[in-house]
C-alpha cells in the first residue's frame, strides 16, 4: 500500500516510554525497539521521518515552591533529558539498520550536531531519520511546541502525536470508562470543548499553518504504519 504521507513528525511523550513498567528505569528498553521496529517500517515505505521526544519519564518540571528550583533552570534540566532519550532513541534505530541524526537546540557538539534548518532537510530528503533533542532550545515551551514548531520548519504534512492513548475523548478514558472518543475532529472544536490535544502554543501554531494532528496509541505494535498507509486509527484533527 502507497503511504498517505511522505513526510512525518512523530512527536513522542517521554512517559510513553515507561510502558507498564514500575521499577524506576528511566525508560523500557523493550518500547523503544517495539518503537525503532515501528519507524523502520515506515521508512522502508520512503516515508520521511523527523522526530521529537519528550524527556518527562526523566525530568519533569517540578513547582518551584516546592523544590526550589526555577522554571527556567527546571526547563533545562528537562531538555537535557530529552537528549538522553533521543540518543536512546538512534541507538536504537541504528541497531536495526535505520540511518540517523540527531541535531540539538543545545550545542553539545561530542553527542549531537547543532540544529540546522537547511542540514536537517537535506537529510531527510537523503532518508534519514533526524531526531530532533532539547526542545526548542528556550526555557517557557514545551517539547510539544518544539514537535510543531519542527514540523512545520521541515514542511512535514502531519503531526503524529504518539501517546499510551488510542486517541482524543471527552473525559479521561483511564479515569471514565463512558468516555467517548474522536475519530475527527476540527480544531476549533478541541478549543471549544476545552480538549487538552497539546498545550496551547504547540495547538495554535499546528492551527494556524493549517498542520494536521493525529494522536494515536504509539506503543500498539504496528499502529504507526497504519496512521501512515491512511488506516483510520486514533484520532485526526484538522
Amino acid at each position: 500500500m502507497l503511504p498517505k504521507y511522505k513526510r512525518i513528525l512523530l512527536k513522542l511523550s517521554g512517559e510513553a516510554l515507561l510502558g507498564d513498567q514500575k521499577n524506576g528505569d528511566p525508560f523500557n528498553p523493550t518500547i523503544i525497539e517495539q518503537y525503532a521496529h515501528d519507524i523502520k517500517s515506515v521508512t522502508n515505505l520512503g516515508v520521511q521521518v523527523a522526530i521529537v521526544i519528550g524527556g518527562g519519564n526523566i525530568y519533569r518540571g517540578m513547582n518551584e515552591a516546592e523544590s526550589g528550583i526555577e522554571r527556567a533552570h527546571g526547563d533545562y534540566m528537562g531538555m537535557l533529558a530529552t537528549v538522553i532519550n533521543a540518543m536512546a532513541m538512534q541507538a536504537m534505530l541504528e541497531r536495526f539498520g535505520v540511518y540517523t541524526r540527531l541535531q540539538s537546540a543545545i550545542n553539545m557538539e561530542q553527542v549531537a550536531e547543532p540544529y540546522i534548518r537547511r542540514k536537517a532537510l537535506r537529510h531527510l530528503e537523503k532518508g534519514r531519520v533526524v531526531i530532533f533533542g532539547a526542545g526548542t532550545g528556550n526555557p517557557y515551551f514545551t517539547t510539544d511546541t518544539a514537535g510543531s514548531l519542527r514540523a512545520i520548519e521541515m514542511k512535514a504534512d502531519v503531526i503524529l502525536k504518539g501517546t499510551r492513548v488510542d486517541g482524543i475523548y471527552n473525559a479521561d478514558p483511564e479515569k471514565n470508562s463512558d468516555a467517548k472518543k474522536y475519530d475527527t475532529i476540527t480544531f476549533n472544536e478541541c478549543i471549544s470543548k476545552n480538549l487538552r490535544v497539546m498545550d496551547m502554543t504547540a495547538f495554535t501554531l499546528c492551527m494556524e499553518n493549517k498542520l494536521p494532528i493525529i494522536v494515536f496509541n504509539m506503543n500498539k505494535p504496528g499502529n504507526l504504519l497504519k496512521v501512515v498507509e491512511g488506516v483510520n486509527v486514533g484520532t485526526l484533527v484538522s
